[in-house]
């Protein structure tokens, strides 16, 4: 799957697109507390996780 498609995605539902860049793992799960917290600090973590890579 496309790094801009899966930002796309981050964008839209961030913890489905870390899901889908990384799987299960810590960044997941951390990404998923930030959502819950707030979208925003949600988006920017998914998309930090995204470009990084």
């Amino acid at each position: 799957m496309g790094d801009l498609l899966k930002l796309v995605v981050a964008v839209l539902v961030p913890p489905l697109g870390v899901f889908l860049h990384v799987g299960f793992g810590k960044h997941f799960w951390l990404n998923l507390l930030l959502t819950l917290f707030g979208v925003v600090p949600g988006i920017v973590h998914a998309v930090w996780v995204i470009a990084r890579r």
